[in-house]
């Protein structure tokens, strides 16, 4: 994360206070659209092959198009209520926890990337997917349902073991509604692989791009390093029972975490804790300031 340190360090004041609220206006704004007047969506969507020929509002106006559509005024309330209870509360949090820049850029950086993916799938099929012998545009394809499950993942990676109930009844903790919710985008990806629609797939990875970035680079990658690993596995040997006896006086009380030696091995060693290590680390007077810290 050292380099989105340096970005907020340079661009912190651009982030967007309160953001969710405005995605959640574009979201009311789309539903509303969908509902009065269907055919104003397609005019708004982000379909490449209008965009080169010069409607370049669409880069933006795309992310109106709600998390997915509505048949009447009965679900746009039903979808009022999902913002009240699910969307506003985890994206008002996730702005809290990580500042606003991060999450401004966090939202934005999903945005992005699916502007991208549109623009690579247009440059590689111009627009149009064969299904059925039949060629069909796929512009309405991109929209932000996937970008906002993104912000739900990512609340569940902040806040794994957070409690809610589902369907104001049943407990049950973020982590186990993420691996749900994962399982809905395996099945998403795979229906659409088996009707032979691939370009369905790009939206989807490139919405969800900007998690999986945030997911792995929380992750302490360098336990996979070979170094660390050898590391580890010396660090293992040397916290084994020494070979030298403790006598009738039992087990020794001080024992080095590096070199395993006791005040039993010699009387005059002398052993202190590493504030800076993570746990409960003793060393003697030879490693105390020598030792790698334990992270």
């Amino acid at each position: 994360m050292k380099f989105i340190d340096k970005l907020e360090r340079k661009f912190g004041r651009f982030g967007i206070p309160n953001l969710t609220i405005y995605i959640i206006g574009c979201y009311v704004l789309g539903y509303i659209l969908t509902a009065a007047a269907p055919g104003v969506l397609s005019m708004l969507s982000l379909d490449m092959s209008m965009v080169m020929k010069g409607q370049i509002w669409r880069l933006v106006t795309w992310v109106i198009y709600p998390p997915s559509s509505v048949g009447g005024m009965s679900n746009l309330l039903m979808f009022v209520l999902a913002i009240a209870f699910f969307y506003y509360p985890i994206g008002t949090s996730l702005e809290r926890t990580w500042g606003t820049f991060r999450y401004t850029l966090y939202i934005f950086s999903g945005l992005l990337f699916t502007v991208i993916a549109a623009a690579l799938l247009y440059a590689v099929t111009g627009g149009y997917v064969t299904v059925g012998g039949m060629m069909l545009p796929y512009g309405s394809i991109f929209t932000t349902y996937y970008i906002s499950l993104s912000i739900f993942l990512a609340y569940a990676v902040t806040y794994p073991d957070l409690q809610l109930l589902l369907m104001f009844v049943i407990p049950i903790k973020m982590k186990w509604m993420a691996f749900v919710y994962g399982l809905f985008i395996a099945w998403d990806i795979v229906s659409y692989l088996r009707v032979g629609l691939w370009v369905g797939v790009v939206p989807i990875v490139a919405s969800l791009l900007n998690f999986v970035i945030f997911y792995f680079s929380t992750r302490d990658m360098n336990r996979y390093n070979p170094k660390e690993i050898h590391r580890r596995q010396q660090f293992k040997k040397a916290m084994a029972p020494t070979r030298t006896g403790y006598g009738p006086d039992g087990i020794a009380k001080h024992k080095c975490a590096i070199c395993g030696r006791t005040e039993k091995d010699d009387p005059n060693l002398e052993f202190r804790f590493c504030s800076k290590c993570k746990g409960n680390y003793e060393y003697c007077q030879d490693h105390l300031f020598t030792h790698k810290h334990v992270q």
